[in-house]
């Protein structure tokens, strides 16, 4: 298979699209990827890090108030088009999948306009504008949450989960808490706000430290490595005992989450995917920072299937973060009941199922 990909702008559009490749050569070692995203977004850094050919295209989202920056927007939209048709003509996919983000819109949109099957994929349970505006051009479109079914035309809707979740859960882990120097036989929880940190999530923890101490349970704090430094000024003057460990980041996460008791961070698409397909009970904090509020409707799903607890960030400080993790640490029972939950509503073939609709779209247009 030819394969073109774009989207960009965050992780959560571009891990599902590396994992899916990677999926696609193991099954394929034959498969030819083209990635297509801007020289802005983080893809142009993590992308060909992969080894995967990439090309970028200039474009930019539209404001949302009235600002003569969106006539440029609109030629740079027409312009990205032109760029990305040459860049289909070159490379003659037999399919184009778009994860997201406003690069992957003018790249679907001119696959679209050349006739050559279009699939796009939607992470989270509010749709995004760049999808939205795209389901009216493409051949399918994949989901990986029931609420977002019925924001797009029906017929063409597949539930496939987010393709990160095979990935994790395929992972084979021979971690031990041992190289933490913590207790293996003892339960731990995660906490991680991201690769940069959440400075409300940071500040809790910080806040509830004198009482994670007294506690039996675990801890790992990843405080994300723009933010290190100031919690560590923060926690001066106060006592860090040995079943707490801090670090800036997590650099091997998908081997340590099978060890996780529980995770408390943020509801971002790849985060509940990495959740449900191991089963781990988790504390989500939705990020308030996202667009159409997205990440609380996210943990609203788990929560409504008893498979996570959730704390808005207006509710979050030290107090409450330790009367959450000590229901959940403190009651074996209650994380087991979570975790299967979570397990149910896991969706661990989830990258084969969106192979399987690239094909569809492949053969249907033949």
């Amino acid at each position: 298979m030819r394969l073109m990909v774009s989207g960009g702008g965050t992780g959560g559009h571009i891990y599902p699209a590396l994992a899916l490749i990677e999926r696609l050569k193991q099954l394929d070692p034959t498969t030819e990827v083209l990635y297509v995203g801007t020289h802005r977004g983080l893809e142009n850094k993590i992308v060909p890090a992969a080894n995967i050919s990439f090309k970028t295209i200039r474009i930019q989202g539209f404001k949302r108030s009235l600002s003569l920056d969106n006539f440029k927007t609109i030629y740079l939209f027409l312009k990205s088009v032109h760029d990305a048709k040459k860049m289909v003509r070159d490379f003659k996919p037999d399919v184009v999948l778009g994860t997201g983000g406003y690069v992957s819109g003018a790249v679907l949109y001119a696959a679209a306009r050349l006739h050559v099957p279009t699939v796009i994929h939607e992470q989270n349970s509010v749709v995004g504008v760049t999808n939205k505006f795209l389901s009216r051009f493409v051949n399918e479109i994949a989901i990986s949450f029931e609420a977002a079914r019925d924001q797009f035309p029906i017929d063409k809707v597949t539930m496939t989960g987010n393709p990160r979740a095979q990935q994790v859960a395929s992972t084979v882990s021979d971690f031990s808490w041992n190289e933490l120097g913590l207790d293996e036989q003892k339960p731990t929880m995660l906490i991680f706000g991201g690769s940069q940190g959440a400075p409300k999530i940071n500040a809790s923890v910080v806040a509830a430290i004198p009482e994670f101490n007294k506690r039996d349970y675990q801890i790992v704090f990843a405080t994300g490595q723009k933010r290190f430094e100031q919690v560590n000024q923060q926690l001066q003057q106060v006592a860090v005992e040995k079943n707490i460990v801090i670090r800036p980041y997590i650099s091997n996460m998908p081997e340590m989450l099978p060890k996780v008791a529980v995770i408390v961070g943020r509801a971002g698409a790849t985060s509940i995917a990495e959740i449900t397909a191991l089963g781990i009970p988790s504390i989500l904090i939705p990020s308030p920072y996202v667009t159409a509020n997205h990440q609380v409707k996210n943990a609203q799903a788990l929560v409504d299937q008893q498979a996570a607890e959730m704390i808005t960030e207006d509710q979050l400080n030290g107090k409450s973060l330790v009367a959450a993790a000590d229901t959940l640490m403190q009651n074996e029972k209650l994380r087991t009941k979570m975790a299967s939950a979570a397990k149910q509503m896991g969706m661990v073939d989830s990258a084969d199922r969106l192979i399987e609709l690239l094909k569809k779209a492949q053969e249907d247009n033949l």
